[in-house]
């Protein structure tokens, strides 16, 4: 379990320098994110092909995979769309709601007993992005903007909560990923857009998209499957909380002045910070009184 925590943690990091790159390519959020899962399942197709991976799954599983994908999708558009129209630190802070979402959706899609100190750690986030919502209001869109992609994030989890029960990461990743790539070009093709422009043709973006789909995408999106075997869908997205705190810090120092922000978002961004502790601490110690409650990770 130790290592799992350990993993997860790393995985978060790396996901947290995603937002530092998306701040940084030019490119607009729909053509950023096909781009970025088209050379990932290009590098997944290879690695299969390497290690003689089988792919052979059932339509039912086809199905659960390619709305995961979908979902994986219309998070990530979502989340650079955002940063676009707002910047890092208010999108990375934002993403914290996941946890209030997933306390919601956990009990609809894995049949799990309703746990109320979730819930409670989950509002507590949302009180901290109501702090930041009011000292920060100039990025109203981006915020809310941010809040769906956090929603989409937490349903994404849940459905790869139940993915996991039956099937290997890579199979897993290799499909969802082949199924949100498809879904993006099936709607450019058909909204008129597939120009020229949806390609990475100015200074360093291609050098940037290719970290973003191999590094931070193919690594971490198997990992993240395989930690799903072993904690709990809340679990995974409340650590995923420490996220904007690893984007933050970086963007603080890697993007200059515009990722300065007031002391009230710190403030909103430390109470999401805390309930990440206060989750581990009651998983770890069982508070006497939650015992027959929780779900053990």
């Amino acid at each position: 379990m130790k290592n799992s925590y350990l993993r997860l943690h790393f995985v978060v990091f790396i996901w947290g320098f995603t937002a530092i790159l998306g701040d940084l390519i030019s490119l607009e959020a729909i053509p950023l994110v096909w781009n970025r899962m088209g050379i990932a399942v290009a590098v997944l197709f290879l690695y299969v092909l390497i290690k003689k991976v089988n792919l052979k799954i059932s339509i039912k599983n086809l199905g659960l995979f390619t709305l995961a994908g979908m979902v994986i999708a219309a998070h990530w558009i979502t989340f650079f769309h955002a940063i676009k129209i707002s910047n890092v630190s208010v999108t990375l802070a934002c993403m914290g709601s996941g946890a209030f979402f997933t306390s919601l959706l956990e009990p609809l899609f894995l049949k799990k007993k309703f746990v109320p100190y979730e819930l409670v750690l989950g509002l507590m986030v949302v009180i901290g992005i109501a702090t930041i919502f009011q000292v920060e209001s100039q990025y109203k869109w981006g915020i809310l903007t941010a809040l769906t992609s956090a929603f989409l994030s937490a349903l994404f989890s849940v459905i790869n909560g139940l993915a996991v029960r039956t099937n290997s990461p890579t199979v897993i990743t290799t499909y969802e990923l082949l199924g949100g790539w498809l879904a993006i070009f099936v709607f450019i093709i058909l909204n008129g857009s597939f120009t020229q422009e949806i390609l990475p043709t100015q200074g360093n973006d291609i050098y940037y998209i290719l970290v973003l789909a191999i590094i931070c995408t193919v690594y971490p999106f198997i990992e993240s499957v395989r930690i799903m075997k072993d904690l709990s869908p809340f679990t995974v997205v409340l650590t995923i909380n420490l996220e904007p705190v690893y984007g933050i810090i970086m963007a603080y120092f890697l993007l200059g002045e515009k990722e300065k922000m007031t002391g009230g978002f710190y403030a909103g961004a430390l109470i999401i910070l805390f309930t990440v502790f206060a989750n581990a601490y009651i998983k770890k110690r069982g508070m006497p009184f939650l015992k027959h409650r929780i779900v053990k990770s």
